[in-house]
């Protein structure tokens, strides 16, 4: 795993050994950001389920004013710190060792204006349907700006609908196993005008 670009694009990160986390391909990171690059610098970013903050790191490299990192398990959020260490990105970023689910309940009831989030990245475990149930704990969440967008990282097959109030579906791509799904907020999309 490596930065692919910005200021410290070519610097290595260090996995999680094991199979708990689910590191994002080269590719499907270069299509995230080659989609959000008008999004990106000077956003607030927020990677829930972390893992070794490849997605969050590369937010900052590419300009994010500031990355927070959501992570529970004590082996990730160590290298997850090591490798904001080895990028020089310690200074623009948040490590908190929590459940996701537990953060955002927290989190939505002491949330201020400045501590929303222009883009949330969501790559959680596979097969445990924790993806719908973190964009149905987003979905109105006072963390996110007026026009922030949501991104899943799935498996193609664990793609259901869900019953957004808040959050709408704008974009979904493949990348062979990965899929992406691109959720805006619906009071910050422009109404096309009446025929």
């Amino acid at each position: 795993m490596r930065v692919i670009a910005g200021s410290a694009k070519g610097r290595t990160l260090k996995p999680v050994p094991g199979k708990g986390t689910r590191p994002i391909s080269d590719r499907v990171k270069e299509s995230v950001f080659n989609i959000l690059r008008w999004q990106v610098p000077d956003s607030r970013f927020l990677d829930l389920f972390a893992g070794t903050g490849g997605v969050g790191i590369e937010a900052l490299s590419r300009g994010a004013e500031f990355a927070l990192f959501v992570e529970k398990e004590p082996k990730a959020v160590r290298i997850l710190r090591e490798n904001l260490h080895t990028t020089q990105m310690t200074g623009q970023a948040r490590v908190i060792q929590e459940d996701v689910f537990r953060f955002l309940l927290l989190s939505g009831q002491s949330a201020e204006p400045d501590d929303r989030f222009d883009i949330v990245y969501v790559a959680p475990p596979q097969y445990q349907d924790l993806w719908a149930q973190t964009l149905l704990a987003l979905d109105g969440h006072p963390l996110l700006a007026p026009e922030a967008i949501v991104i899943a990282q799935i498996f193609p097959k664990e793609y259901h609908p869900l019953p957004l109030e808040d959050l709408v579906l704008t974009d979904q791509r493949k990348y062979g196993s990965t899929m992406l799904c691109f959720y805006e907020r619906h009071h910050g999309l422009v109404e096309p005008p009446a025929s």
